[in-house]
């Protein structure tokens, strides 16, 4: 569900989407903050050795210019100026056993990523 129209500056933009296995972890971070305003901001700064980087956190702020999405009531909000870069991504939650369990996201405009899978451009 997209709470806010997808377009910024008359551009339109396929909203980023949180998968099910990824809504269900959100939620779950979010019960254990105890602030079921809370929403899951992704934003792109720029840094890291390829150019930019993902920034997560967690947001009650959210601004009429942000493109918002839902995945069963799991609010996942990104401002105007990321929003180019991160168009069509999806945020995904991959528990992997032993070699530990994290957030991915997969981004249909990343042009390359470093080693380190810290940065993209």
């Amino acid at each position: 569900m997209i709470t806010n129209e997808p377009t910024v500056d008359a551009t339109p933009y396929t909203p980023v989407m949180l998968s099910d296995t990824a809504a269900a972890k959100v939620r779950e971070l979010i019960e254990a903050e105890g602030d079921p305003s809370l929403a899951l901001r992704l934003a792109v700064r720029p840094g890291g050795c390829s150019g930019f980087s993902y920034d997560m956190f967690f947001d009650s702020q959210i601004d009429d210019t942000d493109v918002v999405s839902s995945n069963d009531g799991v609010r996942l909000a990104v401002d105007a100026e990321s929003i180019a870069m991160v168009s069509g991504a999806t945020v995904d939650f991959k528990d992997q056993g032993l070699s530990g369990a994290g957030f991915a996201i997969n981004n249909p405009n990343q042009q390359r990523a470093c080693g380190c899978g810290q940065s993209f451009c």
